[in-house]
């Protein structure tokens, strides 16, 4: 057998059924799992069945005192400016209640001098505990959920704990209102 008509016939053009079948199973295949794609949404992420939030101050479990006042005061700043509910002070008014206690606050070292053994930058770390419930429902949005944050200071810097513990406090805000988004 020539060469030609070797090439001839191993590049020949597909018959009308087999375009038909590959054209099917291309079909198929790109529409598999297609149902639960939504494409991109201007919905709020947040339930669309609460407007108001009663933020009760957060119990501290620590030694450390004062912490849970940055706390609180961070996370009702974030939440009526990132979310579309509003804070109220009574129970009776809100469709929301949100708790929680700090259940540690640490401090560890990160960095220290070679010479004098002197720390360099310090780290603090937050973790809580957070409840938040639907009173019209009863639900729990978030049940006893732990969420940690950390900041560093460097007495270097004249920083000190008070003010990474309120940065620590800010970024532990940042996560708690980022928890109460809906699940994707």
């Amino acid at each position: 057998m020539c060469i030609a008509h070797h090439l001839k016939k191993r590049w020949a053009v597909p018959t009308l059924p087999f375009l038909c079948t590959c054209t099917l199973v291309v079909l198929c295949l790109s529409l598999c799992g297609c149902s639960e794609i939504t494409g991109y949404s201007n919905a709020l992420l947040f339930p669309q069945d609460v407007s108001s939030v009663c933020l009760e101050m957060f119990d501290n479990k620590s030694f450390r005192r004062g912490v849970e006042y940055e706390l609180s005061d961070a996370l009702a700043k974030r939440i009526e400016t990132e979310t579309p509910y509003k804070i109220v002070s009574s129970r009776d008014r809100a469709d929301t209640v949100m708790s929680g206690q700090i259940v540690s606050i640490n401090e560890s070292v990160l960095s220290i001098e070679r010479e004098v053994g002197r720390a360099l930058e310090k780290e603090v770390q937050l973790t809580a505990v957070v409840n938040w419930k639907n009173l019209k429902t009863g639900e729990l949005l978030m049940d006893n959920q732990s969420v940690s944050a950390q900041a560093t200071f460097s007495e270097f810097q004249k920083q000190d704990f008070s003010y990474a513990s309120a940065l620590a406090a800010n970024n532990l805000a940042r996560k708690i209102v980022e928890l109460m988004q809906k699940k994707w």
